[in-house]
């Protein structure tokens, strides 16, 4: 390919061998083009610490935005919680290089805007938000996360409530609503309330939640598009071109996508 690319990335877990394939099929010039992931960079796949690795060397041809297994990490990394077996994280938390990782994996935003119209945030944009708030706020969380109180950060994140944005909301409650919505969403009920329970594909859910993509956002504009992950149920589809669902469920055993820009095609692999 003779013109310079971007690849949106689904997540991709710690499957180095899939991303490797996938960049192979995708023709991906580490000095040229450009990979954006939508979080969720490690756990469960078979090279965690391998994937992290390739994405820290490409500098600024990579960035991303965080998911809720990247926060898990962080919180992990300082004792705030205990990694699970199945998380397959040990070669991170061992590596002589720990403390370069966890700096480095703490510039990174809940959300960003690749241009004018596409915004991409993990789990999704909360219906009562614009892009442009969702990105202000996702500023509100990338400042702390930055800062000196980024331990605190991570040991009050966890946790349900409050389920329902209020500009009003301040401090431990307000953070924790961002990062909730921004990596945990996936269905809302009474059209505003998060609900973490159900994680199946909307056609299996209760009629008591709606997918957030489903509930009406009057702050988001008809040429306006979110490039999301975490949803792996949905295989890719949401009905709707505003709403690109990339996770593909690669380390579930089905496929890892793509999206390239500017031609918007999707390119996929299968272990």
């Amino acid at each position: 390919m003779s013109d310079s690319q971007t690849l949106i990335v689904g997540d991709i877990q710690g499957c180095y061998g899939g991303l490797m394939a996938l960049l192979e099929k995708a023709h991906f010039d580490e000095k040229r083009d450009r990979l954006i992931a939508v979080g969720d960079l490690i756990a469960r796949g078979e090279d965690s610490y391998a994937t992290i690795k390739y994405l820290m060397d490409l500098g600024d041809r990579f960035n991303t935005v965080l998911g809720n297994h990247d926060l898990h990490f962080l919180a992990v990394s300082q004792g705030i919680k205990s990694a699970k077996k199945s998380d397959r994280l040990g070669p991170l938390l061992d590596s002589k290089k720990l403390k370069d990782i966890i700096d480095w994996y703490r510039q990174f935003p809940l959300a960003l805007a690749l241009d004018e119209t596409t915004t991409i945030v993990h789990a999704g944009l909360y219906p009562m938000w614009s892009p442009k708030t969702l990105l202000s706020l996702s500023n509100e969380v990338s400042t702390v996360l930055k800062g000196d109180k980024w331990r605190a950060l991570l040991e009050e994140m966890y946790g349900n409530s409050p389920t329902e944005w209020k500009e009003a909301l301040k401090g431990t409650p307000r953070l924790r609503f961002i990062i909730n919505a921004c990596t945990r969403m996936r269905f809302l009920q009474k059209q505003s309330h998060l609900e973490f329970a159900c994680k199946s594909h909307p056609e299996d859910a209760p009629s008591s939640v709606t997918p957030w993509f489903e509930v009406e956002n009057a702050s988001l504009a008809a040429s306006e598009r979110i490039v999301f992950g975490h949803w792996a149920a949905l295989e890719g589809v949401t009905g709707n071109n505003q709403f690109v669902a990339l996770d593909t469920g690669y380390v579930w055993g089905n496929s890892l996508t793509a999206m390239r820009i500017p031609s918007n095609t999707l390119i996929n692999v299968t272990p």
